[in-house]
């Protein structure tokens, strides 16, 4: 489906029962919606309904020009949007990487909209900026953020050689064709650069102050994750007021609905659950 709303078009894949309690899927850079396929089916047996937009940048027709455009904020005023089209009150809310610093300001900016929050690889915002700011070791992982924020110049090196860089980054999803998947849309005009302002509009000030969140939440990290260390994902409850729990996956990367789709569904099930 496609959802117009603030002005821009959002491409939707929707599905499960039409009266499923509704959860909301927020994927991360550089993938869209499709990268919870694998998530879904079990998710739509459980009599949920599912919505896993394509966000702000990665729809084509909802990519605004300008770095500002693409300020956490707004990705955060788009999912409530979005929740707001649908019609829907309050859903249950997934996000990886990116997705999940959305649904992490979500929950803590607008809890009332969130039953329950699954985040997965990205810790809360205020927990990574924490360790980017004190943990040598997270610094490290996070080095390649200062190539990402240079325009032009991230655009050639991830581009060049028909984009052999950004495939060697997404080598973890899987095989070659579920690389391609993700890296093809990456290659038409302007995509990359759309999904790459989201970096270069990031502000450490705008993470750090991010409120505790209150609603119940599930953090699943995975120890083979070389963007995130264990500093910031271990200090993650301390942002958390609400019924939390910490799962790790072992010897998993970054690319967690990929590679361990089956160990994410069983963590989101187990928090959605109690109130389906």
């Amino acid at each position: 489906m496609r959802i117009e709303t603030r002005g821009l078009t959002f491409d939707v894949a929707a599905g499960g029962p039409a009266d499923g309690v509704p959860v909301l899927l927020l994927h991360g850079f550089p993938q869209h919606s499709g990268e919870f396929d694998d998530v879904v089916p079990a998710l739509h047996a459980a009599g949920l309904r599912t919505y896993a937009p394509d966000q702000r940048g990665y729809s084509p027709d909802a990519r605004p020009p300008q770095v500002r455009d693409y300020r956490l904020a707004e990705c955060v005023a788009d999912a409530v949007a979005l929740l707001d089209a649908l019609d829907v009150p309050a859903a249950h809310l997934v996000g990886h990487d990116w997705g999940a610093l959305v649904a992490w300001q979500v929950a803590a900016y607008h809890p009332d909209r969130v039953h329950t929050l699954t985040a997965v690889s990205v810790p809360h915002p205020a927990a990574m900026a924490h360790a980017l700011a004190t943990d040598a070791g997270q610094k490290a992982r996070s080095s390649y953020i200062a190539l990402f924020r240079r325009a032009g110049t991230a655009e050639k090196v991830l581009l060049a050689w028909n984009g052999a860089a950004l495939r060697k980054m997404l080598g973890g999803v899987g095989d070659a064709e579920r690389v391609a998947r993700y890296a093809g849309p990456m290659r038409r005009p302007g995509a990359l650069t759309a999904a790459l302002n989201w970096y270069r509009a990031m502000s450490g000030a705008e993470l750090a102050r991010t409120p505790a969140v209150p609603v119940p939440t599930t953090f699943v990290w995975s120890d083979g994750d070389t963007a995130i260390g264990r500093t910031a994902a271990e200090t993650c409850a301390e942002r958390v007021t609400g019924e939390y729990r910490f799962v790790v996956l072992p010897g998993v990367s970054h690319w967690i609905p990929d590679e361990a789709p089956q160990a994410l569904t069983e963590a989101i099930l187990a928090r959605v659950g109690p109130t389906l």
